[in-house]
């Protein structure tokens, strides 16, 4: 039995899918905005402690989460083949008959 590919009907969930709008946006942040001194100051007590999650937290809000990087290191090409130029013009003379 034959399974059909159905990926082409992929197309997500209409409706509730995507950014949520810009007016649930402003409703949570209105909702929100009551409880940022409690968050500080529950930020400061964790900072005050030493733990370190929310002094990580604090610095990658206070001044952007670092860039990834990664060590590359290049090394020097190797041929895959080593062809001198004399052996190549021997190759071609036995090709044309020579």
């Amino acid at each position: 039995m034959k399974k059909i590919d159905k990926r082409r009907y992929n197309r997500g969930h209409k409706g509730v899918s995507g950014r949520k709008s810009k007016s649930e946006e402003v409703a949570m942040i209105e909702k929100l905005t009551p409880l940022a001194p409690l968050a500080y100051a529950k930020l400061e007590e964790g900072m005050n402690e030493g733990d370190f999650k929310f002094i990580q937290l604090f610095f990658h809000y206070f001044a952007g989460k670092p860039k990834e990087t990664k060590d590359i290191t290049v090394s020097q090409e190797v041929p895959m083949f080593d062809l001198s130029y004399d052996e190549l013009a021997e190759d071609i003379d036995v090709i044309d008959g020579e």
